[in-house]
């Protein structure tokens, strides 16, 4: 940002004053909207904002305050013009019949879209910290949001991940302490009414976590079905955008998966990766001249008993997102 006059900001002032905070922002606004590509968008426009008033910001608060209050006020904006993000499980319940053809969704759904772990990841020396804030951006809990509303994400985020005093969240989102206060009640209480008997999961080991990843992609790169079956927990679920048919439970997730995705051995090549905090993989699906081709990524959820989700999202521009090639040739 170069200076246009006079009375214009200085730019190495501003950048040295809010530079810090743009990894941190850009996690905020993915939780509040679902989408990296509409966090980095919003991110960008709370930056653009914060330029252009920077000159007359008086410290009245902390940087990290007035920079979270344009960016949360940038995204309740961008909420406004946009529908809600959804997986599949979003759209009705489960398909019973493993050999039933998948039905893509309706045109105009809006997919939540999965993040790398990367450029969400805390700055936090805390080891704690940091195990916090990536159980904050877990795919299902991203997906839970998408059903408050827009001030209700933005206090329960604000007051509950980030810690900001009611006072403050209320001097941000330009209302009172006490609509603040009932604002949290009604979210708690929507997320509660949403998984009323949510249980706490038990995570593995950061090996562990790795071991099953890597045990995941051996069995689909092999096509290997009752390897798949071994990995599952009984309960598992298995989602895959565009598609609204999803499946919930082992024995409807694993037919589904021999008889329909896994093809030849060969016939898929999955690089590890980490979205959301979470084991990944970004899956490339082989063309008829052999090379493979990006297909999107998968996310796992993982228990100490095993992988409990499979998130798959067919989206291919994924790949440059996540920092991986668009296709791999064949040695």
């Amino acid at each position: 940002m170069s200076s246009a006059g006079p009375d214009a900001p200085d730019s190495e002032a501003f950048v040295g004053a809010t530079e810090p905070f743009r990894r941190e922002l850009l996690a905020h606004c993915y939780r509040l909207l679902g989408s990296v590509d509409d966090a980095t968008d919003a991110v960008q426009e709370t930056y653009l904002r914060a330029w252009r008033s920077y000159g007359t910001f008086e410290g009245r608060s902390s940087v990290r305050t007035w920079l979270y209050q344009i960016a949360t006020n940038a995204c309740l904006t961008a909420l406004g013009h946009s529908s809600r993000r959804v997986l599949p499980s979003g759209l009705g319940g489960p398909e019973a019949d493993p050999a039933a053809a998948p039905i893509p969704a309706e045109p105009g759904v809006s997919w939540l879209q999965p993040a790398p772990s990367a450029l969400l990841s805390s700055d936090q020396a805390d080891p704690a910290a940091v195990v916090l804030a990536r159980e904050d951006l877990r795919l299902a809990l991203i997906a839970s949001l998408q059903y408050l509303s827009g001030p209700q994400r933005a206090v329960l985020l604000l007051r509950e991940v980030l810690s900001f005093p009611a006072a403050e969240v209320a001097a941000m989102l330009g209302t009172s302490t006490t609509a603040v206060k009932s604002t949290l009640q009604r979210a708690r209480a929507r997320l509660r009414e949403m998984a009323p008997a949510a249980e706490e999961i038990t995570r593995p080991t950061e090996p562990a976590a790795h071991r099953l990843l890597d045990q995941y992609i051996s069995a689909f790169q092999n096509a290997d079905a009752p390897a798949l079956e071994r990995l599952l927990c009984r309960d598992a679920t298995l989602e895959a955008t565009p598609f609204k048919t999803w499946f919930a439970g082992n024995k409807t997730c694993v037919p589904y998966l021999r008889d329909h995705v896994l093809g030849s051995p060969g016939a898929w090549l999955m690089l590890p990766t980490s979205a959301n905090g979470q084991p990944a993989a970004m899956a490339y699906l082989r063309d008829r001249h052999g090379s493979h081709q990006a297909y999107g990524i998968v996310v796992l959820t993982v228990t100490s008993a095993g992988i409990s989700q499979i998130f798959s999202f067919h989206e291919p521009r994924l790949a440059a997102v996540f920092g991986f090639p668009q296709a791999v040739s064949p040695p």
